[in-house]
């Protein structure tokens, strides 16, 4: 337990870009829920993942064994380690929240939180899509190391980080189950050129 009480101290910049770029990407979330809700599709065509659910469990777990601990935000904010620490925020958590403006998109009706098929769903291939199969995981993977470096909770990253990232096998593997049997080859055709996470190398 002892090693989730001591953190390195932060500076305030850079806890008030965190909480200004989380509710960013919640408010996206939320507009996109709301916007995304459609009827499922009937009988054989409706396919759902229960499994998906357990990694989102997983997935926050990461985050809340990331952000757990005390918080020392006695950096003074001018100062250039508050500063770099701000920047560093900034950029990780803008990218968070355009790649998954970007992907949700691109994706429309399409995009829920639990992987599933929905009437009349597509597979989508351009935009962000073009060149990344995950681009909102990658997104979510940005929020997480902004989040440990706004608290300075970087060593809580040896938990949560794998937590995190076992959620996120689940949640694709399942994704590209249904994918894979609702659209076959060309689905595969499309895993073949493009990469999930890295553009041409993950």
């Amino acid at each position: 337990m002892s090693f989730f009480l001591y953190h390195h101290p932060v500076g305030l910049p850079g806890l008030v870009i965190m909480m200004a770029g989380g509710l960013l990407f919640f408010a996206s979330v939320v507009r996109m829920r709301i916007g995304a809700r459609a009827p499922a599709a009937p009988a054989a065509a409706k396919r759902r993942s229960s499994a998906s659910a357990a990694g989102i469990f997983l997935q926050m777990l990461g985050f809340t064994a990331t952000g757990f601990g005390l918080i020392q935000a006695s950096l003074p904010a001018a100062s250039p380690e508050a500063m770099l620490e701000a920047a560093a925020v900034a950029a990780l958590m803008a990218g968070s929240v355009l790649m998954f403006v970007a992907a949700t998109r691109a994706m429309g009706a399409n995009w829920s939180v639990v992987a599933r098929m929905r009437e009349g769903h597509e597979l989508v291939t351009s935009g962000i899509f073009a060149h990344l199969r995950h681009p909102i995981y990658v997104g979510m993977t940005l929020f997480l190391v902004a989040l440990a470096i706004a608290f300075g909770h970087e060593r809580n990253l040896v938990v949560g980080a794998p937590l995190f990232l076992l959620g996120t096998w689940i949640r694709v593997h399942e994704e590209e189950k249904l994918l894979r049997a609702e659209f076959g080859r060309a689905y595969g055709d499309y895993a073949a050129r493009v990469k999930r996470f890295v553009p041409g190398i993950i």
